[in-house]
Formats: structure tokens, sequence, C-alpha cells
């Protein structure tokens, strides 16, 4: 069995290595002009992916690789009949990661340390603490379970909050009484720390309006790492800081130099960099050699989300 597979840099293509005989591999850019009509698998740019889903029209394609896990907006251009996996595996280690260091940044104060040493200023504070704070963790899926692992050593009262309710027995973690997002009004007043990793689309748009915003008790600090719309921008501006924030994702993205959060009291923003690290790379050409040999096994692909 033979295989065509495209990848969009040839950083991605030297990091993917040898492949088994009956594959070829070429860099193909999706805004330019398709090298062959049928393509066995399609790697998509990092970011942005979406935006060139509806070149493929006309193409005979086996499967398309995203490089992110996420998925909004992509069912409304890929054409019909093509399977899309996610990247799933990828990085939810890295964005587990930058979830654990917004919120020990914005506990420890670490901006002000910033701003502090830029002027050359000794300025030591009584900062907050991770350790012994009340962490609601709202989304259990991959992202989330490894947020959860990553905050297991610090000592925290953690509560996790998925779509529904239900025990769960991890290797690692334990027995975890998974609560419902329904529970959310219930359990916020009591969180100290919110962690969001939920994904995006029409059940989870705007689900910390102002309403919900109004329940986090004063000086509580909300992480986002999941998808920015999981927030009312404008709402979170209105808070005026009585709840801190600290934001990988946002709405609208990039947010505009102009734009009022970047000047609300105690908001961090980092401009969604979850998954940019060093991890990325080996771990989306070893997803996409596993594509590849489960292929040419004429094995169904791993991660399929849509069009499987």
């Amino acid at each position: 069995m033979s295989l065509f597979v495209t990848v969009p840099t040839a950083h991605l293509a030297e990091s993917i290595g040898t492949l088994p005989e009956g594959v070829e591999l070429e860099v193909w850019d999706p805004e330019s002009p398709a090298p062959r009509e049928r393509i066995d698998l399609v790697v998509c740019p990092y970011m942005g992916s979406s935006a060139y889903l509806s070149n493929l029209a006309g193409l005979d394609i086996g499967l398309v690789q995203s490089q992110t896990i996420g998925y909004d907006g992509v069912e409304g251009v890929l054409p019909a009949g093509i399977p899309f996996a996610n990247a799933a595996s990828v990085h939810e280690t890295s964005s587990a990661e930058l979830a654990v260091a917004l919120t020990l940044a914005a506990q420890r104060q670490l901006p002000r340390f910033v701003l502090a040493q830029q002027d050359g200023t000794w300025s030591p504070m009584f900062a907050d603490s991770l350790a012994d704070r009340k962490v609601l963790l709202v989304g259990f899926g991959g992202v989330g379970e490894a947020i959860a692992l990553r905050l297991e050593p610090f000592e925290i009262n953690l509560t996790v909050v998925a779509r529904t309710s239900r025990p769960v027995w991890h290797e690692r973690l334990g027995r975890v009484h998974v609560h419902a997002i329904d529970e959310l009004p219930e359990l916020l007043p009591e969180a100290e720390i919110v962690i969001l990793a939920l994904p995006g689309g029409d059940t989870t748009h705007h689900l910390f309006d102002d309403e919900m915003l109004a329940k986090m008790p004063d000086g509580a600090l909300l992480v986002n790492i999941g998808r920015g719309t999981l927030i009312d921008t404008d709402a979170l501006v209105r808070q005026q800081g009585r709840i801190r924030a600290a934001l990988d994702v946002l709405d609208p993205e990039p947010l505009p130099p102009e734009h009022p959060l970047w000047t609300t009291p105690g908001v961090l923003i980092s401009p969604h960099v979850g998954g940019a690290s060093s991890a990325m790379t080996p771990r989306i050409a070893r997803l996409i050699r596993r594509q590849i040999d489960r292929m040419l096994r004429e094995e169904s692909p791993v991660n399929i989300v849509l069009g499987g």
C-alpha cells in the first residue's frame, strides 16, 4: 500500500523523520495549489487551520490532521465527507503546565516583581499561596486531567466539574467525584481559584457571564486555558478587579491594543501559547507517524472528531 502525505512546514517534515516504504511526504501550504488531486493525509498549519480547509474542496482527501485539540468553526468550512482528526495527546501537558504557571504567577504576584525589577526596586510583599486553596477545576477531559495531576502535589482542596456528574477512579488521583456543570452556581461562592479547561462551542459560550462571575468571592482568581469564548470578556472588564484573572485564551483574539481588558486591575494575559512549547513538535510528529502506520495497516485513524 502507498500513501501520499503533506505537511505544512519543512521543520515538521524533518521532525517526522524516515517513513516506511511506500509513504511519500511533501511540504504543502494549503494556501497554494494542491500538489495532487489525491492526498491520503493532509496535516494542517498549527494555528488558523480552519481558514484553509475550504481549499480542500474538490480534492480526494483521506484524512485531515489538525495540530490543535480544539476544532471550533471547522465543521462549517470542512468539505463534506472528509474525516478530520484533532491533536489530542499533543498539547495536554504543555497546556497544563501553563495553567499551573499562570495560577502561581497570579497568586505569588510575579508580574508585580517583574515590573519592580525593571525599575530596580526591591519590593517584597506577602502574597497568596496555591497551597491550601480551594480550587475548582471546570473541565476534566485530557487537558483538565493533566491540570489535576500537576495540581495534586500543591496540597490544594480540589473540586472537579464536567458536563455530567459521575464518580471517577483515576490511577494517580484516586477516587474523584466529578460534579455536573449545572452545579457551578452552588460551587463558585466557595472557590478561591477557578481553572477553566472546557472546549468551546454553543453550550459553553459565555458560561462565565455577569451572573456567574458575580457568584465568585471577592479576590478569587479565574484562570482560562480552555477557550476564550467561555468568558464574557465585557463582563470580566465590568468586574474592575473585584476578581482576578489569568488568561491564555481570549475573546476576541488577538486582543486589540486598545481593549480595556489590558488595563483591567488584576488581569494577567498570555497570548494563547498553551501548546506552544518545545514539547509540541516531537508529539505532533509522533501522532502523524501513528496515523500513517494505522493507515498502512488499513486501520481507522485515531482522534477522529468530524466526518468519521
